[in-house]
């Protein structure tokens, strides 16, 4: 027997550790976790298994098979290099599929479970008696009622000619004549009359595979009709079930013989009915061991084997179950699913969550946090803008939360069951940011897709679209632009007709638009019918006030991304906060935040100033004291900007790509700047 060191004791070394104590031919010699209160190590302890904190001490005990369950490259790789050369190391993906498939298959047998417990409870509740017959006219089925009225047990009768339970029973004709009896009288051996209903079992093949009889004492004529509409519906519900499901099931009788399988069986593994009843239960499996076997051996369940079935070799995922009748062992009952299909659902869910979160408004107003007096007359400007169609500007500093306002904006709004599109202006190469606003015909350049393709405004049609960093557009795009607000139409390149388009626009900016006026990079007509609705969000060092609810919140926020425990800050560590000013605004308080908890240890649970990275304030770095040389404010601000930028152009070397995303604004931008004052690799050599 192979020994099996298990090394991770979470959910997939726990499924592994629930499967291999059942295998004949595994035995699981330890498990291994650091973490004392992994529930594997539960289990095993539970089930007399060594369990340990530490892999090395096993790894050399006759250790036939590991597997690496934690899910750790670096751990499989420890693994791999420390193990005797006959040892053989299983990596933790093929436990995570186990478990995860494990648990879908779980579902589905307890369905399964259920679904044939309510058909026995229904068939047996009943107060008419059935009995039912195969294609040679023997009993397969006598329900309670059916025992009391004609006075013998189903133990007696099932297997029996009907003939001997019943002489006078019209059953066998069926299996012949093929035709539906309805309402017959019939006098049974212990005197009994009884009204009994007759109806032959059709295949799925157009074969007589059977035939039942619903019948009741004649005294109970009375509520014949009612009873016999209550055994229609129950018949009809019962076909339903078996003829809806998905699910494929086989089952086999106590030495593996087949017996019956259903259509979904036959759709994933191409066997026909002929090819199965009747066969030994190895018949299907093309690749691997038959569970049905396993389990009329070993009379337990087994769940999550994996194997290929059929000739087109299917791999599929199985869970079978013994079919125990007080106390006898039966047969088996195996239901499989496609893997293929498992993997397929699982790609197309993803797929469908993309798209939903790349076309819906994720954010409302309650999610923005915060109550001081700045932000309260910016949210109140936001909700009254909601409710009109008006173009809204979203003004503030890089990191404020004009995004999140754009959310809530469209969320608050009568288009909120509408498309949300984002579009960042200055992250779309400006070659391209005309095909994707405003889409293009079909031939209209080399490389349009057949058909055309439609842009952003198309797609947002009756919803809204977020602008940001509309002020990075060049002068011929916010041309455009201008012309889709004015006349609320757009025209795809290589197009001539116009397309009416009903979007409402949300646009963002941290670049000072009057300023980009005086310097004719930005149109004033754009700027005028933009600012119709301008909301300024103020930055976090206007509002600190604010602080304390978004510490907080950004404490639990982040505990759920980083799977800690921490529950506040201490007062030292808020006074350091409260003192910086904060230039990268609640993006940077995030950052900040985050990279506390990052550094804390595991069992900490308040921040404390020395978790804290060193905050250097702008305003503090630049002076000591009030100092004025004269000047306008333009003109210091110019000259401070030449100097941050040379020093960020130089200390990259003179790359424009690293530069401007250290300096957080576009490349357009950049270009733009460094043109403005002059700067390049040639005039700055001597520069400081």
């Amino acid at each position: 027997m192979k020994r099996v060191l298990i090394v991770g004791a979470g959910k997939g070394g726990t499924a592994l550790l629930k499967i291999l104590h059942d295998s004949d031919q595994l035995t699981v010699a330890a498990v291994i976790d650091h973490n004392p209160g992994a529930e594997g190590l539960t289990i095993a302890e539970n089930l007399g298994i060594e369990t340990g904190d530490e892999w090395r001490s096993y790894i050399h005990k006759n250790i036939d098979i590991v597997i690496e369950a934690t899910g750790s490259e670096k751990v499989f790789e420890q693994l791999r290099k420390a193990r005797p050369a006959e040892t053989v190391v299983i990596p933790g993906s093929v436990a995570y599929i186990i478990s995860e498939l494990l648990e879908e298959k779980e579902g589905l047998l307890r369905k399964l479970k259920d679904q044939t417990n309510n058909q026995n409870l229904i068939l047996n509740s009943i107060h008419d008696g059935m009995v039912v017959i195969d294609k040679n006219a023997n009993v397969t089925f006598l329900n309670q009622s059916g025992e009391k009225i004609v006075g013998r047990n189903r133990e007696e009768v099932v297997g029996q000619h009907i003939n001997h339970v019943i002489p006078a029973s019209g059953l066998p004709l069926l299996l012949t004549t093929r035709t539906k009896e309805i309402n017959r009288e019939l006098l049974l051996e212990n005197g009994r009359k009884v009204i009994t209903t007759r109806i032959p079992l059709i295949g799925s093949n157009d074969n007589v595979i059977g035939a039942y009889a619903v019948f009741k004492d004649i005294t109970e004529i009375v509520g014949l009709a009612e009873e016999i509409t209550d055994l229609k519906e129950v018949k009809t519900m019962l076909e339903a079930i078996i003829h809806s499901s998905d699910e494929a099931i086989s089952v086999v009788d106590e030495i593996g013989s087949g017996l019956m399988i259903n259509p979904a069986y036959t759709r994933i593994t191409g066997l026909k009915e002929s090819d199965i009843v009747g066969k030994p239960a190895t018949v299907d499996i093309s690749e691997g061991e038959s569970m049905h076997l396993r389990v009329l051996k070993t009379r337990r369940a087994v769940r999550g084997a994996r194997m290929k079935v059929g000739p087109l070799k299917k791999e599929v995922l199985v869970n079978v179950a013994p079919v125990i009748v007080d106390g006898k062992l039966k047969g088996s009952v195996g239901v499989l699913h496609d893997v293929s299909e498992i993997q397929s659902l699982t790609s197309e869910l993803k797929r469908a969550r993309q798209i939903i979160r790349n076309l819906e408004a994720k954010y409302t107003f309650a999610d923005i946090t915060g109550d001081s007096q700045e932000l309260t007359l910016a949210l109140e400007q936001a909700r009254v803008g909601a409710k009109t169609p008006a173009t809204v500007l979203l003004r503030g500093e890089s990191g404020t939360g004009k995004e999140l306002f754009a959310h809530a904006i469209h969320n608050e709004s009568n288009r909120r069951h509408n498309k949300f599109i984002r579009v960042n202006c200055a992250a779309i190469a400006e070659s391209q940011i005309e095909s994707e606003l405003f889409g293009y015909e079909e031939g209209a350049f080399a490389g349009a897709k057949q058909g055309g393709k439609k842009g952003y405004f198309e797609e947002a049609n009756n919803g809204s679209i977020f602008l940001d960093e509309i002020g990075d557009l060049t002068l011929p795009m916010q041309a455009k632009l201008l012309r889709v607000l004015q006349e609320k139409e757009i025209v795809r390149i290589g197009g001539t007709k116009p397309i009416l388009v009903d979007v409402r626009v949300i646009a963002a900016t941290n670049v000072n638009l009057e300023k980009a006026i005086m310097q004719k990079t930005f149109r004033e007509d754009l700027y005028y019918r933009l600012n119709r609705l301008p909301i300024y969000i103020p930055p976090l060092r206007e509002r600190k006030g604010d602080l304390t609810p978004l510490t907080k919140h950004l404490i639990q926020k982040l505990n759920e991304d980083y799977g800690r425990n921490v529950k506040s800050i201490d007062e030292e560590a808020f006074t350091k906060l409260c003192e910086y000013d904060w230039p990268g605004n609640v993006r940077e308080l995030e950052n900040v935040i985050g990279r506390a908890m990052i550094f804390m240890e595991h069992q900490e649970e308040v921040i404390k100033k020395t978790h804290l990275p060193a905050l250097t304030s702008f305003y503090d770095s630049q002076r000591e004291g009030p100092i004025w040389f004269g000047g306008s404010l333009q003109e210091a601000v110019d000259e401070y900007e030449k100097g941050l930028l040379a020093d960020a152009f130089k200390t990259h070397d003179f790359n424009k790509t690293q530069t401007a995303k250290a300096l957080g604004i576009s490349i357009r931008n950049l270009y733009y700047k460094l043109d403005k004052y002059n700067l390049n690799k040639e005039n700055m050599q001597g520069f400081s």
